[in-house]
């Protein structure tokens, strides 16, 4: 029989069936390379698809932030405006208040007082002056009372000026005013 060396066939096979698996090793790192690089830009599209998103809302925050400066700006203009709306209601209505003070004050003076000194503080008005007797005082005061431009008057001192029966007496009379009526109140 003749005699067949088969060692270089079954070298050559071997030989064929590893680089076989070189190639099927090296298409599977390529794949899995290529794989990861569209994984990686996928993910990378992601977040600068969201990053973008973020800065679009940090934009709209930003302009919502200005919008409610600017409110807050205009309630504090609009306060103040009110504010001195307000004081500028008060003085129109309190404008002549003074004048019917003054005219009941001298309604309600009777026959008998005379008055040295007036003071105001506020919305007291402190009267000083004489009177012939203590009951002219005291009908003073209730006349005062009964006036609808005054709520209440207290008498701070009655002095007489001497021990004599016809002494003046100095009084010091403290009376309060009523507040001014609102368009409403009317």
């Amino acid at each position: 029989m003749a005699h067949i060396n088969l060692l270089p066939w079954r070298e050559e096979k071997r030989q064929e069936k590893q680089q076989q698996f070189y190639i099927a090793m090296g298409l599977t790192l390529a794949f899995a390379i290529m794989v990861f690089i569209l994984f990686t830009s996928h993910i990378n599209g992601l977040v600068n698809e969201q990053n973008q998103r973020n800065a679009y809302l940090q934009q709209e925050i930003a302009l919502v932030d200005s919008q409610i400066k600017e409110i807050q700006d205009l309630e504090k203009q609009r306060d103040r405006l009110l504010a001195r709306m307000q004081v500028i209601q008060d003085l129109q209505q309190s404008r002549p208040k003074v004048v019917k003070v003054f005219d009941s004050l001298v309604r309600t003076v009777p026959e008998g007082i005379h008055l040295q000194v007036l003071s105001r503080e506020g919305d007291k008005l402190i009267v000083q002056g004489v009177a012939q007797t203590n009951a002219r005082v005291s009908v003073f005061m209730n006349q005062l009372d009964k006036d609808p431009e005054f709520t209440e008057s207290k008498l701070r001192v009655v002095q007489r000026t001497s021990s004599r029966d016809d002494a003046i007496r100095q009084f010091t009379l403290e009376v309060t005013e009523s507040k001014p009526q609102t368009d409403e109140e009317q």
